[in-house]
This record gives C-alpha cells, structure tokens and sequence, in this order.
C-alpha cells in the first residue's frame, strides 16, 4: 500500500509495474521520463520473486531488485486451548495469509477448514501432542507462546480429587447433557447459588491438596507479571450474576481473593480463559495479602460468593499458571 517513486531514465512509455506476482495501478500523470509514482499493490502475492517489473509499449521488460515487506504470521491465542482429535480448533492472530499450515507437537500438520486475516480454523490431528502450535505463511513461520492442550503447571485437577471441598462436583463420566470430557474428570456446578451464599467449589491448604499444591513455579511467585493464570470454563447457563473468588499463589485464605466478574456465556462450548497473573497479585497486596515462594505448597480455593442469584450450570478444568511468553532456545 506505500506510495514510492521511480527514478531512472526512458520510464515514458511505461504501460505495467508489476511487484512480485501482482500487478500495480498506474495513473498515466504519474509516469514520466524520468519518474513513475505508483503505489505497491495491497494484495498479498503468492509467487515471491522480489522483483518490481516494468513492461514497456514496446514489449520490453526491466527488472529491479525489490523486496515487499509483509510480516509473518502472529499467533496470539485459541478459544480453547483443549480440542479433542478430530474437533475444530480457533486460533487468533494476524497475518494469516494463504497457502498457510498449521503444524502441532508431534509434527502432525491440521487440515484447514476456513482463513480469514485474524481467524483460523483447523481440524485437529489425530497424533497432535501438547505443546506449541506453529503457522507458517509464504512470509515466515511463528510458534505460539501458548501450548495445546497445556498441561503445565496444573494446581488444581480433578485426576483424582484433593482437597477439602465438594468432591461430589467431579464429573467421571459425563452423562446427558454434561460437557464432554477436554482432559479427564472435570468440576461441574449446576445448582441455584443464592446471592451472597458461600459456596466453595474446590480446593484446601497444601497438607489436603497434596503435591499437586507445589506445581506453581517459583519464578511465577517472583515474577508474577511474566505469567498468566489459565483455565477452561463451560457454561451450559450464562455466568450472570454472583461472583467467582480465587485464592492462587497464598501462604493462606484471603476472603477478598481477586474476584472474576460476570457476565460469560461459552454458549455450552469448552473455552480458555486468560487472566494476567499480576492482575490477581495486585487484588490480593490491596486486600492485605503478600505472595512468598512456599516449599510445601499453595492455598487453593474457587469460592462462589457475590451479589445476584445464579442459576448455575458451570464447569471447569486445568487451573494453572503458565509463563505469558516462552524463552527461545
């Protein structure tokens, strides 16, 4: 889409200016002997030369060394980073310019089902490994920060149950109506939650969570801004009202835990949720509580306790904290 100008000698009787495989629009006045101001075509070409082309009235044709610029590809998140074998995966980014591949861990490549410049959908092979995703373009390639189906850092988990509360929320086998299992056993709430109820759904203190309590990282706790807070949520009914409390990170409770407010609606599908772990250290130092790395484990809590009465149908997996950008090798 830059205007740039031409300069040489002869240049009257140019007729084309061609950049790489796509063709410029020329305006007769901006043509001279000396000078051609043309603007680099804003469709993305599919043959790379790195060429600008002249074709003249007599047939003849000058080329020019010429690079267009054009990014690689920016891949900044999923809707859900669990999708099973066979399912359609979103990825959000930029500069999604075809032909283009999605390739997973493992090396097995997804089959593309729609592109758009900032959207795209791919179906999930069957091999797909957790890990990162990779979109390569004519133009670059460019692995995600984020992993598929990312099973790091897990601090609060269903396979099996720990903790001190509500073991019966734990969906085995999900029946009729239940969402479909991302990642073994999940955490369902379907209940009327009264406004201002406490209604603790999971967790506990390190000695009843078990070792799982130890999985946030040191560095997490030291350098929260460099990490997010992640999990997946479901909601067969709208979260609408209440509020959803979290105690991540602590030495202790703290009944003014970072709060997740209403409202969200996944409209009955699986979708990942992103919440910058700085934001949730930065909720809990204005209520009183300091984080400090802990040898034996964190508390743990997920806590329903806020105004408005919530007819809920919720349900959740893969609590964990997750570095926001991965250290290249």
């Amino acid at each position: 889409g830059g205007l740039i100008a031409i300069i040489g000698e002869n240049l009257g009787d140019a007729q084309q200016v061609w950049f790489n495989d796509q063709k410029a629009s020329l305006t007769p006045t901006y043509v001279t002997n000396q000078s051609i101001l043309v603007s680099v075509p804003a469709n993305i070409p599919k043959d790379i030369t790195n060429k600008l082309t002249i074709v003249f009235k007599n047939g003849r044709t000058l080329d020019h060394n010429f690079e267009v610029q054009v990014s690689e590809p920016s891949v900044l998140g999923m809707t859900c980073e669990y999708v099973g074998t066979g399912g359609i995966a979103t990825i959000r980014g930029d500069y999604f310019y075809e032909p283009l591949t999605v390739t997973f861990a493992g090396g097995k490549t997804g089959e593309l089902v729609s592109v758009a410049d900032q959207l795209i959908q791919v179906r999930v092979p069957e091999g797909a490994l957790p890990g990162q995703i990779t979109v390569t373009t004519n133009f670059g390639e460019t692995a995600s920060d984020f992993w598929f189906r990312d099973n790091r850092n897990i601090f609060l988990s269903s396979d099996p149950f720990t903790g001190w509360w509500n073991a019966a929320f734990v969906v085995t086998a999900p029946g009729e109506g239940a969402p479909a299992a991302i990642n073994g056993n999940y955490i369902r709430v379907k209940e009327v939650i009264s406004g201002w109820s406490w209604k603790e759904v999971a967790g506990g203190p390190p000695d009843a969570m078990g070792e799982i309590s130890k999985k946030i990282p040191d560095e997490a706790i030291l350098k929260p801004a460099d990490y997010n807070f992640k999990f997946e949520v479901n909601t067969i009914k709208p979260y609408t009202a209440n509020v959803i409390k979290f105690t991540v990170g602590l030495n202790g409770f703290n009944n003014d835990q970072y709060t997740w407010l209403p409202p969200y609606d996944t409209k009955g599908q699986w979708q990942t949720v992103t919440i910058p772990f700085d934001e949730m250290v930065k909720a809990y130092e204005a209520s009183g509580s300091k984080m400090a790395v802990s040898p034996i484990g964190y508390y743990t809590r997920v806590l329903f306790h806020g105004p408005g009465d919530l007819d809920c149908d919720m349900s959740f997996d893969n609590f964990r904290i997750v570095p926001k950008v991965l250290k290249k090798k």
